[in-house]
């Protein structure tokens, strides 16, 4: 049945290609913060962080970036759940035909304690955990099920909550084995991502599959990319669900006007709001994903 009560998570930089497009992408720590606490305060209980290189806009997986973007939230506010992204690290190039492991500029690819170091050392109460693999483009994005098992376990000892990223149907399989070895304790939450080129399509229908394979009374998100942002919360919000906007996922507000993470952020708390539903806050978000203090 439809969600009478939803949170929203803003995702609000990503690791895209996204800063030369749009000059409301944060790079820098500070505006990422900043960011973040604008999208927190138009309704969005959970934030997800990436880092960038600040003088060079490009995705980062430096630990010291992480602990700036974290200690300039927490300065401002305690409220706010953090999510941090352990999805970096995975990136594989292959080389030439005749020699496809001379990987290509754009590989990053390191072990799983490597991938998550700084959420080893940030502990937020949240942190992403992308379950398998995909093509992204001309890329591999690569997450096998020992690296899944090493991370989740890190995860349980730091009292982090898993937010278990699925893009297509194989992903929620290979959740359901890790919740099976006791690795994902229940409820596990998950997010459905769709539109990404290559994994489940942002559709009704894609969508509804992908619920109907969670197991049973987990909490769930979906999001759409580009201009199906909005079409897939009032998607998720029909089928049961929670809600992801922000600028990793699409810059417009319109056709041809870029919008700021908290911009997004209204347009989706409006959105469920003529849907009849109501946005939870923080605290609601908190005590219903039973989530530990900040």
């Amino acid at each position: 049945m439809p969600s009478e009560a939803v949170f929203i998570t803003c995702a609000v930089t990503g690791s895209g290609d996204s800063v030369g497009k749009s000059p409301h992408v944060p790079v820098t720590p500070a505006q990422i913060a900043t960011a973040a606490l604008e999208a927190h305060a138009a309704g969005a209980a959970i934030v997800h962080i990436h880092v960038r290189d600040p003088a060079s806009g490009a995705p980062s997986r430096a630990t010291a970036l992480y602990r700036e973007v974290v200690e300039r939230i927490r300065s401002r506010s305690a409220e706010v759940i953090l999510n941090l992204t352990g999805g970096m690290g995975g990136d594989l190039v292959l080389g030439p035909d005749e020699a496809p492991l001379a990987f290509a500029q754009g590989t990053d690819f390191v072990g799983p304690r490597e991938r998550i170091s700084h959420i080893v050392e940030l502990a937020p109460e949240i942190a992403s955990l992308d379950c398998g693999s995909l093509n992204f483009g001309e890329a591999l994005y690569g997450t096998t099920p020992r690296y899944l098992r090493a991370i989740a376990a890190e995860y349980r000892a730091r009292g982090v909550r898993p937010e278990v990223e699925v893009f297509e149907l194989g992903h929620i399989e290979l959740a359901r084995q890790l919740i099976d070895e006791g690795l994902l304790a229940p409820p596990a939450l998950f997010q459905l991502c769709l539109g990404i080129k290559y994994g489940a399509p942002a559709t009704a229908q894609a969508m509804l599959a992908m619920r109907d394979a969670l197991p049973r009374d987990v909490p769930w998100s979906a999001f759409g990319v580009g201009r199906l942002q909005m079409p897939m919360v009032a998607q998720a919000l029909i089928l049961g669900g929670n809600v992801r906007v922000g600028l990793e996922d699409n810059l417009y507000l319109g056709k041809g006007v870029l919008a700021t993470n908290a911009q997004l952020v209204e347009r989706a708390v409006s959105l469920v709001q003529l849907l009849g539903a109501r946005v939870l806050s923080s605290a609601e978000t908190r005590t219903q994903l039973k989530l530990r203090a900040s």
